[in-house]
């Protein structure tokens, strides 16, 4: 067993029968796991199979890449997974598999630490619903598919028939006056399809295929082809229908699974290959399952996955020195499995970053963009270019502008030799000021309800500087009277924070949190020992104004730091005296240490002044 070689070979009809006791085996709910899918595609991606150690594997040519599938049967796919990389390592390559079930994924995870990046691409991800869905299409979002099958049933003048060997020619002929239809739309994609169903037709009764026909006045006018996928699941490969024919394909979809469904639990109607129109269609019958898929390839830097968790704390813990609660807030609610990326020595990660998504305005327009946070290598493993492996590597990965804000001086040369450049400088957000209490028991603060914002006045103009007042009314009910100089005092929720943070900063090259991190951000704030205020008072023009506050403990003893404000310089000068009496400082500092972006390849704007500000940490 130990000698076993895998040798691959064009699939052929000569294989089906070895290849289903094997698919059957696993049971895999994503639509490539067929021999038929395998056998009718293989021309296009020339398509192999070969088996080893009990197990089979299918081998493609996918975007000039050669790719393999997760292996599949009863026997050791651990050895056969080893097998391949040895294969690949001969030929100077990384074994790249697809596609993998998320039972796969815990497999390759588990069996090779640090070797796999393992990714997902919605693309591709599978649209499984019940037969009970789509044989009742019951519900209100269902309610126009109702209508247009009783359309389609009007006349009274339309059959179903199961697909017969009698019936191919005239889907064939079906099929081309579909095309016709498509002209204006047609792509290369489209004429591999076509060919692929032309490969179905022929081979229909050789690969088990099952389908049904949609008559209207004796002709054709949809048609549909599928098979069993495993145990439970009814898959649809092709289905066409007249686009001008109102309630063709409702009608195709729905018969078909009333006749065929029968015997099944789901039924999987494949991905929609980033096709927005087909996505669109998919979405409208409201899937019960989106099935991931995911793809693997050998990588120096991964991934970072749950049972990485302890050796995370430990870089983490040495380097920054936070505590395990804090470090614990962040892994439970910002790491995603697609976030943060490490390189393992040791059997262990040993460095790591986290690529915190962020959107950023460029030009009038929103562009996803990345924030670098937590970059750190443990001590040992220093001097050997990990963390700029990580950094360049995720800049190719992401594919979108990275900001930073560095600890220092010497983080700002070693970023600027990766390639980052300053930015979000000449923001007037940014200045960095310190107050110092002369006399600090001379403040008074004191509970005055009579101050209070009357809630019934929020009224307000529409414009631009106030629509991120939507639900401040809410936050000011139970308020306690707590004021700040003439300011009334509440905590706002993350949704209020992040759109009056929306409306005061949107600039150029302003960097806007989502709510979930702008949640976090209030939670690591409160965490480090400080408080988010929202502050409201009425202007001269009896218009409510709101001002956001976000302060910590400072390094130094007896100092408060504010992390973020929407005040205004003078308002600031009336109000930090306040905050030092309430606080017990006597000493109140904005310090930005400066912010950098690196540009994706072949791209580059003016980011000097713009505002990144909040930085989760």
């Amino acid at each position: 067993m130990d000698n076993e070689e895998l040798v691959f070979h064009k699939i052929s009809l000569a294989d089906k029968d070895w290849i289903d006791e094997k698919l059957k085996y696993d049971d895999y709910a994503a639509c490539e796991y067929t021999f038929a899918n395998n056998f009718i595609w293989r021309k296009v991606y020339q398509a192999e199979v070969g088996q080893a150690y009990g197990c089979g594997v299918f081998r493609y040519q996918n975007n000039g890449r050669r790719q393999y599938s997760y292996p599949f049967g009863s026997g050791d796919k651990k050895a056969v997974i080893k097998l391949l990389m040895q294969k690949c390592a001969n030929e100077g390559v990384p074994l790249s598999i697809y596609p993998i079930m998320e039972k796969g994924r815990s497999e390759l995870l588990k069996d090779f630490p640090g070797e796999f990046l393992v990714d997902t691409n919605r693309d591709n991800w599978d649209y499984v619903y019940t037969v009970e869905k789509l044989t009742s299409l019951k519900g209100h979002k269902l309610h126009g598919k109702r209508n247009h099958i009783a359309r389609f049933m009007d006349d009274n003048d339309w059959s179903y028939e199961k697909l017969a060997a009698d019936d191919i020619d005239e889907c064939r002929k079906m099929a081309q006056e579909w095309i016709g239809h498509r002209e204006e739309k047609w792509n290369s994609a489209m004429d591999r399809e076509i060919a692929v169903l032309g490969e179905a037709l022929k081979n229909f009764d050789a690969l088990g295929l099952i389908g049904g026909v949609l008559r209207k006045k004796g002709e054709i006018v949809a048609f549909t082809v599928g098979e069993r996928l495993n145990s439970d699941t009814l898959v649809v490969h092709f289905e066409k229908a007249f686009p001008e024919l109102q309630g063709a394909y409702p009608m195709i979809n729905q018969q078909f699974v009333i006749n065929e469904g029968g015997q099944y639990t789901y039924v999987n109607r494949e991905d929609d290959t980033g096709d927005l129109g087909l996505r669109k269609a998919k979405l409208s019958y409201v899937p019960d399952i989106l099935l991931k898929k995911y793809d693997a390839v050998q990588s120096r830097v991964v991934y970072a996955n749950k049972e990485d968790f302890d050796s995370i704390r430990a870089i983490w813990q040495t380097c920054f020195g936070d505590s395990r609660e804090y470090i614990d807030n962040y892994l439970q609610k910002r790491f995603t499995d697609e976030n943060m990326l490490v390189i393992y020595a040791d059997e262990k990660p040993v460095a790591m970053a986290s690529f915190l998504p962020v959107l950023l305005t460029v030009k009038g327009e929103k562009r996803k963009a990345r924030y670098l946070y937590a970059v750190a290598t443990l001590p040992e493993y220093r001097r050997k270019g990990y963390a700029t492996s990580i950094i360049r590597f995720g800049a190719e990965k992401y594919g979108v502008p990275l900001v930073l804000c560095p600890a220092g001086e010497e983080l700002k040369k070693y970023y600027s030799e990766i390639g980052f450049r300053e930015a979000f400088f000449r923001s007037d957000c940014h200045k960095n000021m310190t107050y110092v209490s002369e006399n600090a028991d001379s403040i008074n603060i004191q509970a005055n309800k009579e101050n209070a914002v009357n809630e019934e006045s929020v009224k307000g103009e529409d414009d631009e500087r106030r629509q991120g007042e939507n639900g401040v009314k809410e936050e000011l009910k139970e308020n306690g009277g707590e004021l700040l100089g003439e300011w009334q005092v509440s905590e706002p929720s993350a949704e209020t924070y992040k759109k009056l943070r929306d409306s005061y900063f949107e600039q150029e090259c302003y960097a806007e949190w989502d709510e979930e991190a702008v949640s976090y951000a209030i939670d690591e704030n409160r965490m480090c020992g400080g408080r988010t205020l929202m502050l409201s008072r009425m202007t001269d023009e009896a218009v409510p104004e709101h001002r956001l506050l976000m302060y910590r403990r400072g390094a130094g003893q007896g100092e408060i730091c504010i992390v973020e404000t929407t005040l205004e310089k003078e308002q600031l000068d009336e109000i930090i005296p306040a905050l030092l009496k309430k606080t017990n400082c006597d000493r109140c500092v904005i310090n930005h240490t400066g912010s950098m972006i690196l540009f994706p390849q072949g791209e580059e704007w003016d980011c000097e002044s713009g505002y990144l500000g909040l930085t989760l940490g």
